[in-house]
């Protein structure tokens, strides 16, 4: 939990979007609250709202920097099965805003800041989609893309709600995910031979 230490000078903004993760973290995006967040940092209920202006707000920075960080973890992915290898851990390492990212209910789809880093995370996910040979893409890229998207996110969402713990026979997330993957896309030719 964070601690209730009061805030010296520095970056406020930090502060309070560190707080808000916790807080996501242990209790989730609907337990957020403005107030709270200025109690734990120590400062008037009025400071984060000089940020953030509101709740939907501080969301709305929370998923941007969800976006940010998780277009640069898909970048540095070589290849479509390492970019869901990366969405995993991402999920893994981040899941307060992997809570927040895909619940557009709770911040503003319109905000610039937030645009531009889901723009460049789609991107990062399409590039994985256009590194397939044709064969391997389909005829159809978009519904490829759809379908590494719904395997990767699937299997993040369960491993974070807890429902993959048996499953996982003591395998970290990334390896479960490469032998799930290995399962799926083993080619048809290699079992015909």
């Amino acid at each position: 939990m964070t601690s209730e230490r009061a805030y010296h000078h520095g970056d406020l903004r930090r502060t309070l979007l560190a707080a808000a993760l916790d807080v996501i973290t242990q209790e989730g995006p609907d337990a957020l609250s403005l107030r709270d967040l200025a109690r734990r940092a120590g400062v008037s209920h009025a400071a984060p709202a000089h940020h953030f202006k509101d709740r939907t707000g501080l969301l709305t920075a929370v998923a941007a920097e969800g976006y940010a960080l998780f277009a640069d973890a898909l970048a540095e992915a070589p290849d479509l099965q390492e970019r869901g290898v990366a969405y995993v851990r991402f999920a893994a390492r981040h899941p307060a805003h992997f809570q927040v990212m895909f619940r557009p209910e709770l911040y503003r789809p319109d905000d610039t800041a937030l645009l531009t880093a889901k723009a460049r995370a789609t991107d990062e996910l399409r590039a994985g989609v256009d590194g397939l040979s044709d064969a391997a893409r389909g005829e159809d890229a978009r519904l490829a893309g759809i379908a590494a998207w719904s395997l990767a996110h699937g299997f993040a969402t369960l491993l974070l709600t807890g429902n993959l713990a048996d499953a996982m026979e003591g395998r970290t997330p990334e390896a479960a995910f490469r032998s799930l993957t290995g399962l799926i896309f083993t080619r048809r030719d290699d079992d015909e031979e």
